[in-house]
């Protein structure tokens, strides 16, 4: 069977099936037979081309063989993972597994990507129903990592471990669930806080975009990196989940919700969530959950933020009120030329750090190309420069690390023009925590036509910007280290 897999319906869900499999090196057989398919799945393989790759820091696999086939059986043909994602009907489910085990290999796993049948349901007069299991993906499958795996009773021990195996391969998560329940685990919550949401707005107490704001600026972010139980956890602080339970369970019983029916909030409830939780995240003191907690906030809403997205775009408006009426915020008119510019005045985050504690050294980098559009900007080749057709692309770069900055650190640049002419520009920047110089960069830039890529000459305004900055800075004292090259005096 080796690594090919069969997907038998190329929808959203079969089409992101595809394209995980596709990437992680297997070979992948399509049937469908919609005549757009071939388009359809294409185009979500595009996206996934863009973003998959870029979750790890190796290389994946080269790309499988994709082929689209006419029937069934072809497609099934040498697979040793076949994924159902036809419609959500169980007679068009029954007949597609007839198919499906009529033609292949008795060994292969059969995984259906359903997100409410159970596969008791599913099973129901398979020729082998120990082959077939739920494997319910979330969309897009090619990125999202959760599959609730439910073999159900008929499950064979061969046929889980080697579900659990491929789909750990393939960087995702196989959630095992050892009873079967309609709509799995997932859904449940996902479908409690629909009904909940359709309340809100049908009673006029909330509209879709408050309703999604509430998620996507609060509990959304906390549960992406710590779920619920972790979550409520650490809410309970040093008296940990008990605690927790015993200040909030009365809640349960208070008119918060149209959704009711809630179990006995019982001592024996409160004991068995409590040992699972201390089980879960006892090996962790309520300090460090809450240092491990705030590191990945960070980087979430970092993350965010550089796509200035939900709660990433409030973070990117407070940084430009906090730009507006100061020096990050001036325009060159404003700024002198006969000191070096301030450019960057910035604290450390906790992403920026190593496993030694201090500043990883690409992000100096980062601090001084961040400097550099500062500067760029303030001599007007800022995005709207940019976006008519000019700009400066960065030819040489040199950096000496001289001192350890770490997380939590104000550290400012500033920036001298060396040389600032025609299509030039070379600039000296420098890293200082409080007095303490940290590093220093020196950037040959060149003036560039966005529409022939080649150098050109700047606008006149830009120009005379540069110009002026250049011959004020020309008066400074020749910086310590210009020109310098690695082991030079």
């Amino acid at each position: 069977m080796g690594r090919t897999a069969a997907i038998i319906g190329g929808g959203v869900i079969g089409g992101g099936w595809a394209a995980r499999f596709l990437l992680n090196g297997w070979d992948v057989r399509i049937f469908d037979p919609d005549p757009e398919a071939e388009r359809k799945i294409g185009e979500v393989l595009g996206n996934a081309r863009r973003s998959l790759p870029g979750l790890t820091d190796v290389a994946l696999p080269g790309e499988g063989a994709l082929s689209f086939h006419d029937s069934i059986a072809e497609a099934v043909d040498g697979a040793g993972w076949i994924q159902e994602s036809v419609p959500e009907r169980l007679d068009i489910k029954h007949a597609t597994f007839a198919e499906v085990q009529a033609a292949c290999d008795s060994k292969a796993v059969i995984g259906s990507s359903t997100s409410g049948f159970k596969p008791s349901q599913l099973q129901q007069g398979a020729a082998r129903p120990s082959q077939i299991m739920v494997a319910h993906p979330f969309n897009p499958v090619y990125l999202l990592p959760l599959v609730e795996l439910v073999p159900g009773d008929a499950g064979e021990t061969a046929f889980i471990e080697r579900a659990k195996a491929t789909l750990s391969s393939l960087g995702m998560h196989p959630l095992h669930l050892k009873k079967e329940i309609d709509a799995h685990v997932a859904d449940r919550f996902l479908e409690a806080v629909w009904r909940e949401a359709l309340w809100l707005v049908k009673d006029g107490i909330a509209t879709t975009e408050e309703i999604d704001d509430a998620i996507r600026f609060g509990f959304g972010i906390r549960w992406a990196q710590m779920g619920l139980f972790e979550t409520y956890r650490v809410a309970g602080g040093e008296a940990g989940m008990k605690h927790f339970m015993a200040q909030f369970g009365p809640a349960l019983k208070w008119p918060w919700t149209k959704l009711m029916d809630v179990p006995e909030f019982t001592d024996e409830l409160v004991d068995l969530i409590a040992v699972q939780s201390d089980a879960q995240s006892g090996h962790h003191s309520i300090r460090e959950l809450e240092r491990i907690r705030d590191n990945n906030l960070v980087a979430m809403m970092r993350a965010l933020k550089a796509q200035n997205w939900g709660a990433g775009a409030l973070i990117a408006a407070q940084e430009q009120a906090l730009k507006a009426g100061g020096p990050m915020g001036a325009v060159a008119a404003d700024v002198s030329a006969e000191q070096p510019v301030l450019t960057a005045r910035r604290t450390v985050p906790l992403d920026w750090t190593d496993y030694n504690g201090h500043m990883t050294e690409s992000r100096y980098l980062h601090a001084f190309a961040d400097a550099t559009d500062r500067f760029m900007e303030l001599i007007g080749c800022d995005a709207a420069y940019i976006s008519s057709g000019g700009s400066y692309f960065t030819a040489e770069t040199h950096i000496r690390h001289l001192d350890e900055a770490h997380a939590g650190a104000v550290i400012e640049i500033t920036t001298q023009v060396i040389l600032g002419a025609g299509k030039k520009m070379h600039l000296w920047h420098e890293m200082r925590e409080d007095d303490r110089l940290l590093a220093t960069g020196e950037h040959f830039l060149l003036h560039v036509s966005l529409e022939t890529r080649k150098p050109s000459v700047p606008s006149a305004e830009v120009e005379a910007n540069l110009v002026r900055f250049a011959q004020g800075h020309a008066r400074l004292p020749v910086p310590d280290g210009l020109g310098r090259a690695i082991g030079a005096r």
